[in-house]
């Protein structure tokens, strides 16, 4: 990292940098706890409130419709402001909804926290990444991928932390943990980032073109097909193993944290493809995504074959940094609701390829169904790309007549 300047023309030197990265992924990794942890910790909270797991996953829904609905809304009113206040801001609204959620005294109570705590989630990795972006211009996608890495270890660490403390300490003890890391995220942002100025001219309007620019939306399409095959497996990939693979259940945890190690060398690699050729790192990605998935299917009778792939399609979490980079680059002047929306689009990921892939597993295609509508959205993800460029390449060519043909 080379040193880099702040609005008040200081250098800030690359230990600095460093530190301001390990502070965004820091709250990464309490955003990434509090999602995964709902998952592993259904059985104990639907115990508590007595209600069926079932019904207790809904408090997984009511996360990710906070996701989808405050991602937008947070982006477009928090972006007149310094980024380092917005991120802090964020990070104090994350603590006090898991805070809240610790203190719960039923399940609608539940639901409503929880869905208060997604609320920030898109905003912050999306703000996130611009100023980490911001600090190291010439390693964007790198940056990017350093702060989503948090997302990433959280699978490999935060959830099965979190699962083991549900069964020794108690649920509410794990929301209390992500809301003291998040608000030592907070401290650290204040303490360390740079006081940035918001960029002369934001206002709702700008940052509502975001909507209207075509490459913008398409860029979110493909994120929300595209990874939607990998949540389509790691919905179901309990069952599938217990079920179809005849793994016993204690065996199962490792097979996520294999996923996880993938995820997180995908998000440290993608970053670094992107760098070098962003549309050849995303389409290329995808299609490793594709081929992995298919794979599944295949590999699911044999749990060395299985946790080979499952590493593989983990590693397609690497397409998250590709997008947000990408975004940066075409959403012109309306940078910080583009970026927070990616986020959102992500979440949608999150319900379409576990829906699909459950519609398949009904319809009575298998246990092994996930992986051939994995395969699917991805290619639909790629299709949406290829479109994407297409269009771009078309634009740039009409631009480039025109000048040609411009009086001097």
């Amino acid at each position: 990292m080379t040193s880099t300047m702040t609005a008040n023309s200081q250098p800030l030197s690359a230990g600095r940098i460093a530190f301001v990265i390990l502070a965004l992924a820091l709250g990464g990794f309490a955003i990434g706890t509090t999602e995964f942890a709902a998952m592993s910790l259904l059985p104990f909270y639907a115990a508590d409130f007595a209600i069926t797991e079932p019904v207790a996953a809904h408090a997984v829904s009511a996360y990710a419709l906070g996701v989808v609905v405050g991602a937008p809304i947070l982006g477009l009113f928090g972006a007149n402001w310094p980024r380092r206040r917005l991120l802090v801001v964020l990070m104090v609204l994350i603590a006090l909804g898991n805070a809240a959620t610790v203190m719960a005294p039923g399940y609608y109570a539940l639901l409503a926290f929880r869905f208060l705590s997604g609320l920030p989630h898109g905003a912050y990795f999306g703000v996130a990444a611009l100023l980490a972006a911001s600090l190291m211009p010439e390693r964007r996608a790198a940056a990017a991928s350093y702060v989503m890495a948090g997302l990433a270890v959280a699978t490999v660490i935060g959830a099965p932390l979190a699962n083991w403390l549900g069964l020794t300490v108690g649920w509410r003890v794990v929301f209390g943990g992500v809301s003291g890391i998040a608000l030592a995220t907070a401290a650290a942002l204040q303490l360390l980032a740079p006081l940035q100025p918001a960029e002369s001219g934001r206002s709702v309007r700008r940052e509502l073109s975001a909507l209207a620019h075509p490459q913008v939306l398409l860029t979110l399409g493909a994120g929300a097909v595209g990874f939607g095959g990998l949540f389509a497996v790691y919905s179901f990939l309990a069952p599938v193993l217990t079920e179809y693979t005849g793994v016993a259940p204690a065996s199962v945890p490792w097979v996520f944290v294999v996923f996880g190690f993938g995820m997180l060398a995908g998000n440290l690699l993608g970053g670094w493809a992107a760098d070098i050729s962003l549309k050849t790192a995303a389409v290329g990605l995808l299609a490793w995504s594709a081929v992995f998935l298919a794979a599944f299917t295949f590999a699911a009778s044999n749990i060395w074959l299985i946790s080979l792939v499952c590493f593989a399609i983990g590693m397609g979490g690497g397409l998250g940094p590709i997008l947000q980079v990408r975004l940066m680059d075409v959403a012109g002047e309306a940078q910080t609701m583009a970026a927070a929306l990616h986020h959102a689009a992500f979440n949608l990921a999150n319900s379409l390829g576990p829906w699909l892939a459950g519609l398949a597993i009904t319809a009575g295609l298998g246990w092994t169904a996930p992986g051939w509508v994995g395969f699917g959205l991805a290619l639909g993800g790629i299709a949406i790309l290829l479109v994407a460029f297409s269009l771009e390449r078309r634009g740039s060519r009409r631009a480039s007549g025109r000048d040609a043909i411009a009086p001097s």
